[in-house]
């Protein structure tokens, strides 16, 4: 990154350099992040990138003493989801062929993954925004329950059922079948407020 970036102010102090590590110390998972949201690399690291932009040009917004981490994925969240509302008005693409590219022994047993791939990813593509944000951080990223229900201000049971509803719908499509209802899903959710 050109110095000129990197050499950003929060008000009048200039911004540290632990922080400066920190923010490169979260590109790994910020991608892996934006990859689960997108379904592709490419999209993915163009998300990542505007989040970096983003964030270094209001790192002044960023109050010292909280968690970086959860501020730069809010970020990539928040990009994501206003590109997917501009997406609902031209339509949407897939990027499909990279699966196109995998070399197995078996040929009927490629296909088969092939297929179950892609009713996977589609699965993902379908499922609701909030449960797809966070099947991303614990599965793809690797977070903790807590560690997602703090990121998304949300009680850790919200963030227990939304990812079992989503694991639900994602191995019925694996297997090929419409997805049911969890027993008590929507309504135990429901009931909770």
């Amino acid at each position: 990154m050109p110095s000129s970036v990197i050499k950003a102010t929060r008000g009048e102090e200039p911004v540290s350099r632990e922080t400066k590590q920190q923010l490169v110390a979260l590109v790994p998972r910020l991608r892996r992040f934006a990859y689960g949201l997108t379904g592709s690399m490419d999209e993915g690291d163009d998300l990542v990138q505007a989040a970096c932009e983003r964030a270094l040009g209001r790192l002044h917004q960023w109050q010292k003493g909280t968690r970086l981490d959860s501020w730069m994925f809010r970020i990539v969240q928040t990009i994501w989801i206003d590109r997917m509302r501009a997406q609902k008005t031209r339509g949407r693409t897939s990027d499909l062929e990279q699966a196109a590219h995998v070399v197995g022994d078996d040929g009927v047993r490629t296909v088969e993954s092939r297929l179950t791939l892609d009713r996977v990813r589609t699965a993902i593509a379908e499922l609701p925004e909030e449960q797809r944000l966070v099947l991303a951080m614990i599965s793809i990223d690797g977070r903790s329950y807590k560690e997602t229900a703090e990121a998304l201000d949300l009680p850790i049971g919200t963030v227990t059922s939304r990812l079992a509803r989503a694991r639900h719908r994602l191995y019925a499509a694996a297997q090929g079948s419409s997805p049911a209802e969890p027993a008590g899903g929507k309504a135990r959710e429901t009931e909770r407020g």
